[in-house]
């Protein structure tokens, strides 16, 4: 898998994990643990696609 391709890969997933999360937000009943988890992955992804990217122009 080119760099290009894991970048994409992972804002697909990033995408999915906010659109999982507005549905979350969006239920009365939301669980404040499983926010703080989905948060925590976005931004595990967030930092990964900015290495990646950061290492690419290099």
């Amino acid at each position: 898998m080119t760099v290009q391709a894991h970048i994409a890969s992972l804002e697909k997933k990033h995408g999915a994990l906010e659109e999982e999360l507005q549905t979350i937000l969006a239920s009365p009943s939301s669980d404040d643990r499983q926010i703080a988890d989905i948060k925590r992955r976005k931004l595990r992804i967030k930092d990964e696609m900015q290495r990646l990217k950061a290492s690419t122009r290099h």
